[in-house]
């Protein structure tokens, strides 16, 4: 708020002048002046209309806005610099993402100076992915920090609860009837034997032992992840990059990252550097789900002990009928399959729901799934209990 702006109808004025963009019939009559003029500026260049034509092709002029941030390189940067000045990191990013896709930006991130005036995000990852094979050297360095960073940070966010998660789900999925005495969960132990107190001597008889066999002495399951590389699912493709690097710094936890468009790529090599395998990736191109889960499948030796998660919109190039058969024939086989339609923060994109039901009606319901429910997902399939899918799937 302004020095100007403490009367609240005024704030409110002030307020509907930066959205209605000061057109002459906004109505309110506000002006602005200092940082509120700066501020929008920095937003008419973005959400500003282009100027109505009529038919012989001169402007109409009047309410409309002329909008846009020129084609030079110092324009935008400049215009990057205002709205990190002017609003939040949160703002700022959704305002860089709109850029992009309304005016038409992208290329100029293959410069390393856009790179460096950004805010780095998760669909600004997507976005530089994109660009990945039209990037030039003097540019893919910068590129390359700017997705460390992002990966970086998400890492911090996910990696302990994900690692915490799956490691009890792990020992819960060994529990055993007779343990050793070091294997033994006492805190479970002493929960199942309370009637069993003995008060005078103020110490519990338990009848049954309660264990579970320990994380490092072998591996206890095989997940693999296989991720649709559309371009619909950049952000996907990050999260579980991120998660598949987490899960393979698990010793107790055999995981396979295969991406896949009309091609199929295993990058389970590329694994602990989650950088990597987002730069082995190549977003884009068609999509044949089919043939991914038939190498998935190829690479299984322990069906009951594996479980696959596809992540795509379920838009099938190959073969559907195919495709079913074999999520059906894994199920059979005592796979744990999870479709998530989306691992982001945004919900479902648009997908294919006839390719969603059919997976339902196999018991492998399709779902959205955001990166903090992840790791209850995944320790849900570990366990072999029902999915806690979100009620808005």
């Amino acid at each position: 708020m302004t020095a100007e702006a403490t009367d609240p109808a005024q704030e409110r004025l002030r307020r509907w002048r930066l959205v209605l963009g000061g057109d002459a019939a906004d109505g309110t009559g506000c002006a602005l002046s200092g940082k509120d003029a700066a501020m929008d500026g920095a937003l008419t260049a973005l959400y500003g209309k282009k100027d109505r034509k009529s038919q012989d092709g001169k402007s109409q002029g009047g309410r409309e806005r002329s909008a846009g941030l020129g084609a030079s390189a110092p324009s935008v940067a400049r215009w990057l610099g205002d709205i990190r000045r002017y609003f939040p990191s949160s703002v700022v990013q959704v305002m860089q993402r709109d850029a992009i896709d309304r005016l038409g930006l992208a290329t100029l991130l293959l410069e390393p100076e856009m790179l460096e005036a950004v805010e780095a995000d998760v669909h600004l990852v997507g976005t530089l992915l994109s660009l990945n094979k039209a990037m030039p050297e003097t540019t893919k360095e910068t590129a390359r920090a700017v997705v460390r960073k992002v990966v970086d940070d998400l890492e911090k966010r996910l990696a302990t609860r994900t690692r915490a998660t799956l490691t009890g789900a792990l020992d819960r999925s060994a529990r055993i009837s007779r343990p050793r005495h070091h294997d033994i969960d006492w805190n479970r132990t002493i929960a199942a034997n309370l009637k069993h107190y003995l008060p005078d001597h103020r110490t519990i008889v338990p009848e049954r032992l309660i264990g579970y066999g320990r994380a490092t002495r072998s591996t206890k399951k095989e997940v693999i992840l296989c991720i649709d590389q559309s371009g619909s699912m950049a952000a996907s493709v990050v999260y579980a990059s991120v998660f598949g690097a987490v899960l393979a710094s698990m010793r107790t936890i055999s995981t396979r990252l295969v991406v896949f468009d009309t091609a199929v790529v295993d990058l389970t090599d590329q694994l602990d550097d989650p950088v990597d395998v987002l730069f082995g990736t190549q977003l884009g191109g068609g999509t044949d789900i089919n043939r991914a889960l038939a190498y998935c499948q190829s690479q299984i030796t322990r069906p009951a002990e594996t479980v696959v998660v596809l992540i795509s919109d379920l838009y099938e190039g190959g073969i559907r009928n195919e495709m079913l058969k074999r999520v059906s024939a894994m199920k059979a086989s005592g796979v744990q399959f999870v479709t998530l339609l989306a691992l982001s923060d945004e919900g479902a994109p648009a997908y294919d729901r006839e390719h969603a039901a059919a997976l339902a009606a196999l018991g492998a319901p399709a779902f959205a799934c955001t990166p903090d429910l992840f790791p209850e997902v995944m320790a849900a399939a570990i366990e072999k209990r029902p999915l806690p899918i979100p009620d808005a799937a």
